[in-house]
């Protein structure tokens, strides 16, 4: 069906719409409370397009469209899809899954108190996610100082009568040694419920507690008691002096607020419990084109939130957002009470705003410093090796290319890139090489080079003719090619080139008697890189990471081998129950230890047949 004919057809449901490129691949993701209008308006109101939505149309050649039964559910599909396809032209959240939590495995009869970057639902309690890992390592140092709760990972049940032999932890008091079987265990819960009040932000309740145990053992006689809940207030205060700033009301909010760069957008969050300010979470959302804020904030809300462990009554930002009422009504189902989305304009809330703002617009300000300074120190190195190498242009592009092989058996070879010195892993090219038998490594630089352009070519006249995506190819030639190697393989690529008609000069990356990178060999003459510590690191990372690459690829290839010789002998199995076999027990290994009994649950798999299996690997013979 034609486009026009699918826009004339689109219906006034609300629902979600993804925007297809020409390989059919998503580029955009949206949500619409009303879908004919919404769509209509990327295909027809071209004037009022901002330059980001004009650049993405030019590459969109279809779009599909899911009916919901409410905008709610638009919303809820909308970041679920985005979170699976990661679109180019939406605002992607980077590493949203990468942040440390604490967690307190309250499933466990005695529970622990770890750091953890993976939710689950195992019945534990998270608590983050925080954005430095340091405070959180210094976080749960002090709590282990404050309470003698256990950290192995044994599975102990009170209930049991069972009796273990104590660690170390337990002599040296860090626990107080559930495992032994005598610890009651409404005493160790009761540690557990105050490092919950800490973790929580009520610090001051906590600190109410502890005074009141102190007194209370005191009164007792119990010095040795009251000595160590005095030590628990004091490490107390260490964690909470940071909480010096309160809005005065016991109120749970997030405050929100970003600035927006050229490249990448800087958020702000900072959590306030019982109206103390007790975190700061930095989140860099990356973007292409141009992004309003309007579409941040819609954008951070539905995927930070998303995958979030709790969720406040209250959520300030600097400004209003289009789809208010469907987050505000879908944060409210997550938290299991009201939600509100508040935009203040004077007061507390609004100081409070401004201080968040003030703090994104001064951390991404120091990003982009820190950016220009690097690009600058990118590209005086890039000029050093030119300068070194006589290059008549700035090598931005470097390609390296390394082969590997064990005696002359899966010989494959990589390629990777590196753009103004830093390696760009999406360009990177793995070859299996065809027609080069033995260990020969020349021929297998000549393969592998005349493919690479071979496939250069065939890629710039796919793009002449407008078969292909100017920013999908890799078929652009580099500035320079390192060679693992010396002037035996510079000159087989040479040779390559020549015949090509290319001009690109190569060099060869020399190693020492210690296998260390130590020279560059260009036109016959060494240059030592120990007398120039920069490049002399730079060449080293791009050897060693091609290096890496092949190697890893080489042995991919070695184990496929060694799994599909193991399999290729046993009577009645062929190519789709070894598949079968593999998908179900991951690692010949694991295969090999196999009883009949387990493989009999695989589809395809009989008595017999499991037990021809069983034998061949157990006994060498059906």
């Amino acid at each position: 069906m034609k486009l026009e004919e699918k826009l004339a057809n689109l219906t006034d449901q609300p629902g979600v719409y993804q925007m297809l490129n020409d390989q059919n691949e998503i580029i955009y993701v949206g949500k619409a409370r009303n879908l004919r209008n919404r769509v209509r308006q990327y295909f027809h109101a071209e004037a009022n397009q901002s330059p980001k939505v004009r650049a993405m149309m030019q590459h969109v050649h279809d779009f599909h469209t899911i009916v919901t039964d409410s905008e709610i559910e638009a919303l809820i599909l909308e970041c679920n899809l985005i979170k699976e396809n990661r679109p180019r032209y939406n605002i992607l959240l980077r590493d949203d899954k990468s942040y440390p939590y604490i967690k307190i495995t309250l499933q466990e009869k005695f529970p622990r108190v770890m750091k953890t970057r993976n939710m689950i639902k195992d019945g534990s309690k998270y608590y983050g996610p925080y954005t430095d890992a340091g405070a959180v390592n210094e976080t749960l140092e002090l709590i282990r100082r404050m309470y003698p709760i256990r950290s192995c990972s044994k599975k102990l049940d009170p209930g049991s009568g069972k009796i273990e032999r104590p660690c170390l932890n337990y002599h040296i008091r860090k626990c107080l040694g559930p495992c032994k079987g005598d610890l009651h265990h409404d005493e160790y819960m009761e540690m557990i419920h105050q490092i919950e009040l800490l973790l929580q932000g009520k610090g001051t309740e906590l600190k109410k507690y502890l005074l009141h145990k102190m007194k209370e053992a005191s009164d007792l006689l119990l010095f040795e008691t009251a000595a160590r809940v005095r030590n628990q207030l004091e490490s107390l205060a260490k964690i909470t002096e940071k909480q010096k700033m309160d809005t005065g009301k016991e109120q749970d909010q997030d405050v929100i607020a970003a600035a927006v760069g050229e490249s990448e957008i800087y958020v702000q969050v900072f959590t306030v419990r019982l109206g103390k300010i007790i975190q700061q979470h930095n989140h860099v959302m990356k973007t292409n084109g141009e992004a309003d804020e309007i579409q941040t904030y819609s954008a951070f809300l539905k995927q930070f939130y998303g995958s979030a462990p709790s969720i406040p009554k209250e959520i300030l930002l600097p400004n209003e957002i289009d789809d208010k009422e469907a987050i505000e009504e879908w944060l409210t189902e997550r938290r299991g009470n009201l939600v509100a989305i508040k935009v203040p304009q004077r007061g507390e809330k609004k100081n409070l705003v401004d201080l968040v703002k003030k703090n994104a617009v001064i951390q991404l300000e120091q990003r982009e410093k820190q950016r220009v300074a690097k690009e600058k120190n990118d590209i005086n190195l890039m000029k050093e090796l030119q300068s070194i190498l006589k290059l008549e242009d700035l090598p931005t592009r470097i390609e390296a290319i390394d082969i590997s092989h064990t005696s002359g058996v899966e010989s494959v070879g990589a390629l990777t890139l590196f753009v103004n010195g830093n390696p760009s892993k999406k360009d990177y090219r793995k070859y299996k090489i065809r027609y080069v038998q033995g260990p020969d490594d020349t021929g297998s630089i000549i393969e592998l080079l005349n493919r690479r352009l071979s496939r250069a070519k065939s890629e710039a006249n796919e793009i002449l003719s407008g078969v292909k995506d100017p920013s999908k190819t890799a078929g652009e030639l580099p500035d320079l090619f390192l060679i693992d190697g010396g002037q035996a393989q510079i000159s087989s690529m040479e040779s390559v080139l020549s015949d090509h008609q290319i001009n690109i000069p190569v060099a060869g990356m020399v190693k020492d008697s210690k296998h260390r990178t130590r020279w560059l060999l260009s036109k016959g003459v060494r240059h030592d890189l120990k007398e120039m510590p920069r490049l002399w690191r730079l060449i080293t990372e791009i050897q060693d990471e091609t290096h890496r690459f092949a190697i890893t690829y080489h042995n991919q290839r070695r184990k496929m081998q060694l799994t599909k010789s193991d399999l290729m002998d046993i009577p009645g199995v062929g190519n789709i129950r070894r598949r079968r076999l593999m998908a179900y027990f991951k690692t010949i290994d694991r295969l090999k230890q196999a009883s009949w009994k387990e493989i009999t649950e695989i589809p395809g798999f009989s008595e017999s047949l499991a037990k021809a299996v069983e034998s061949y690997f157990k006994n060498g013979q059906t």
